[in-house]
């Protein structure tokens, strides 16, 4: 469901909701230089937006800004335009000083990823006197020092790596004008406290700060005592009517049922096409990334997987190709639910951000990316439905991931499968041991988003078993395929396939773009025994709504099977061997005499 609220175009590949826009204000009227207006007229940026507008003359005064808008509304731009127009100013000043006068500190490697390339459009005219860097991304120490040496203008990175490099003295932050902490609400949850308060003191006084965030927690207040000093605080109210928190203009489902189930109405919802348009199916662990990818591939229903095993390239450019509409379904992990059960519980009742030291670690003890994240930072554009296939363990997951929908003043739904307390464990093979605790976070979900996000409603969603009952069978048959093994051995394949892709490839795709357009990450595994029967559902078994959903024709299933096994196949050779063959008289020179 798309809203029919009339859209400015501001941007090349965005929508953004008009009552985001001043009207009253123009760039030019800002003042800005001359270059920076040209780069801003060329991304088709026709009026600044009301965090823009707001965030850009208090800027120039010297302010501290602290920022809080929903996503979609230009908070990224407000801040780079500034300092890009600051640091214009200073080179003009001094052109012959060289220094790094702006760090951008993000959570996660592709929120700064996004960032740079928003950099790199804005000073395409001024090249020459601004230049950023991104030292987030997965290189060598040595190519960050390399890039360092040069002494870029702006710096982009997570606070570990900036800290990195501060601590070992070939970043110096003694020129530092402006720092930035963008997502302020995710950032300290990502376990960067310590890190925050030390380049903190390594910081002037008289440094201007930036905080955006989307939501105003007690993480971002913590935040704001440590950075800045009495900031002018923007708060955006877009509608009276209107709820600014995230999930405002998303409807919210629930389903409660047994974990078993969880498959069988995923094969109804996707098979039929119930949900319409892009999709990211949140799991609560890389192994379920896999069995799910697996289960739904027995039905013909393609999907792609992102989680921290991925390499950062790789995970970059399937959210390029999910944006530009060549994937319709993600099945991803978050790497904050990637944690024990039990620093979650603490989590929720409000242990402080610091006592986290633990949270990149899995319940297993295994090490993951820390600096990964899908549920916030990352710009998935349009995305109609957040599909919870397990439910996230904490209530601020829950509004981080269903933040990814509803955006830029459209509408979105978000879907939550909820496991009874009493149907939990009874199928082993499909349990998962965060599901124990669901009934209570689903309680605990729906008081946060009444209290907190203007009286949010998680509707139940009920489906008529006695119709979906019909597919359980079909079901059980792909289910059974899906061993451990088969999982071990697709995440494996996977995994070697985007390294080698990622790494390899990186430069050649670089030499040869068009290539990298045939580069998909949703391609079929068949780690499994493939039955093709199961891609097509019978019309004995489509309730009436369901045949007219399915709109394509499902085509021809033979009888036969179109593979044997090697007993037969050996068999059939033998066979073919021991009967005589006889002359083809076409291909013989031999004539025989006539009597």
């Amino acid at each position: 469901m798309v809203s029919k609220r009339k859209r400015e175009e501001i941007s090349g590949d965005k929508e953004v909701d008009k009552n985001l826009v001043d009207g009253s204000l123009t760039f030019e009227s800002l003042g800005l230089d001359q270059r920076l207006l040209q780069a801003i007229s060329r991304q088709q940026f026709v009026r600044p937006t009301l965090v823009q507008a707001k965030a850009i003359p208090l800027a120039f005064e010297g302010k501290d800004i602290l920022a809080r808008a929903k996503t979609g509304s230009g908070k990224t731009a407000a801040y780079v335009i500034p300092i890009i127009e600051a640091i214009i100013r200073a080179k003009e000043n001094k052109p012959n000083e060289s220094a790094t006068r702006a760090i951008v500190l993000v959570p996660t490697r592709e929120l700064a990823e996004q960032c740079l390339k928003l950099v790199n459009k804005l000073v395409v005219f001024c090249g020459k006197l601004v230049r950023g860097v991104n030292i987030a991304q997965n290189v060598s120490d040595q190519v960050q020092r390399s890039l360092l040496s040069e002494c870029p203008d702006i710096v982009i990175g997570t606070p570990s790596r900036i800290l990195a490099h501060v601590k070992s003295t070939t970043f110096q932050v003694k020129n530092i004008t402006h720092i930035v902490v963008d997502e302020a609400d995710l950032i300290l949850s990502y376990g960067y406290q310590e890190d925050l308060e030390n380049i903190q003191k390594r910081l002037l006084k008289t440094v201007q700060v930036f905080l955006m965030s989307a939501t105003l927690t007690g993480e971002v207040n913590e935040l704001k005592g440590l950075f800045c000093r009495n900031p002018a605080i923007i708060t955006l109210h877009v509608d009276k009517n209107e709820s600014e928190e995230d999930g405002a203009t998303v409807e919210q489902f629930m389903v409660k049922c047994s974990e078993i189930d969880k498959y069988l109405l995923a094969y109804v919802i996707f098979k039929l096409g119930l949900i319409k348009g892009k999709t990211i199916l949140f799991v609560n662990d890389i192994d379920r990334c896999y069995r799910v990818k697996l289960f739904l591939e027995q039905f013909g229903i393609r999907s792609c997987v992102m989680n921290s095993d991925f390499p950062v390239n790789s995970r970059l450019h399937v959210l390029d190709q999910f944006n530009r509409n060549v994937y319709n379904l993600i099945i991803a992990t978050d790497g904050a639910d990637e944690i024990a059960p039990e620093e979650q519980i603490k989590d929720e009742e409000g242990v402080s951000a610091s006592n986290k030291s633990n949270e990149g670690k899995s319940k297993k003890g295994k090490l993951r990316d820390k600096e990964y994240g899908v549920s916030r930072g990352i710009d998935f554009q349009n995305v109609s439905c957040v599909f919870n296939f397990d439910l996230p363990t904490t209530s601020r997951a829950y509004t981080h991931r269903i933040g990814r929908t509803g955006r830029a003043g459209n509408s979105g739904m978000a879907l939550s499968f909820v496991v009874l307390k009493e149907q939990w464990g009874k199928h082993k093979a499909s349990s998962l041991e965060t599901a124990k605790r669901d009934e209570k976070v689903m309680a605990r979900i729906q008081r946060d988003q009444k209290m907190n996000h203007g009286g949010a409603e998680i509707k139940p969603f009920v489906f008529d078993m006695k119709q979906v009952d019909a597919f359980r069978y079909r079901m059980d048959d792909a289910f059974r395929a899906i061993t451990r093994t088969a999982i071990r051995e697709a995440r494996a394949k996977e995994l070697k396939q985007e390294i080698f892709a990622s790494e390899k490839l990186k430069k050649h795709f670089e030499e040869n773009p068009d290539e990298l357009e045939q580069l998909r990450h949703d391609r079929e595994l068949h780690a499994v025994r493939v039955q093709h029967h199961l891609k097509h559902v019978p019309d004995y078994l489509l309730p009436e709504a369901g045949r007219q959903s399915l709109v394509k024709d499902l085509g021809f299933v033979g009888i036969r099977k179109t593979q044997q096994n090697r007993i037969r196949k050996a068999r059939a050779i033998h066979k073919a061997r021991s009967k005589p063959k006889r002359a083809d008289p076409l291909k013989s020179f031999k004539i025989r005499k006539q009597k």
